[in-house]
């Protein structure tokens, strides 16, 4: 959840409560529909898995769908809490909520101590997940997924519309990763958003290919 210390900062305890537990079902509702494994809460965060403990071969699809489910439940969210009024600060209605998706093997199980553990996830590709989420601020994109993610989640189903971002070297790793935004279901993006696409896709090609003017063009 996007500046969550600013909503802190101007709900009550008793309205800051009502509001998470609100937001943090509607995400938590659409995660289990479409198969996905709860891993914990992390204050206003929500880390969850696909492909554990049950096998999915659908499992990076699973995770790209159910982030542009989530973005859309938020919109609906965001329409709601503005009905309500004077129920909620302004702040509220202006909610987003920023999510990255990672592929690859992970260590998951039973963790923690003798007498106190959660089933849970660990390892390089589940610090990279996080690293999408964070570094999707940089470009001013609430979804962000690695290369891996989208050729897998392709393989299943081609429906999703991607943007190509960029390759970047995150925190903790020393080669590039190819970052995609995906935009959402092709079949629901308006014309002038395909063609949008088209155009920065044209521009990408030849800003790979160090045709600076070209790019800019």
């Amino acid at each position: 959840m996007q500046s969550f210390s600013s909503f802190s900062e101007l709900l009550t305890p008793n309205q800051l409560v009502a509001l998470m537990n609100e937001y943090l079902t509607a995400m938590s509702e659409i995660v289990q529909e479409e198969r996905g494994t709860l891993d914990k809460y992390i204050g206003d965060a929500i880390v969850a898995m696909y492909g554990a403990p049950i096998q999915m071969e659908d499992h990076a699809y699973q995770a790209v769908k159910t982030a542009l489910l989530m973005q859309d439940r938020q919109m609906g969210l965001r329409k709601k809490w503005k009905a309500e009024g004077d129920k909620w600060p302004s702040i509220v209605s202006l909610m987003q909520t920023r999510i990255g998706c990672n592929t690859g093997k992970a260590t998951v199980g039973n963790m923690g101590s003798t007498d106190r553990f959660n089933y849970t996830m660990m390892g390089d590709m589940v610090n990279l997940a996080a690293r999408c989420e964070s570094g999707a601020k940089s470009y001013g994109a609430y979804l962000m997924v690695t290369e891996e993610t989208k050729v897998a989640a392709e393989a299943t189903k081609d429906d999703v519309a991607y943007r190509y971002l960029d390759k970047i070297v995150v925190k903790g790793r020393t080669q590039p990763v190819a970052m995609h935004e995906p935009i959402g279901f092709k079949g629901n993006l308006a014309q002038e958003t395909q063609d949008c696409l088209d155009c920065f896709r044209q521009g990408i090609d030849k800003y790979s290919a160090q045709d600076w003017a070209g790019a800019l063009q």
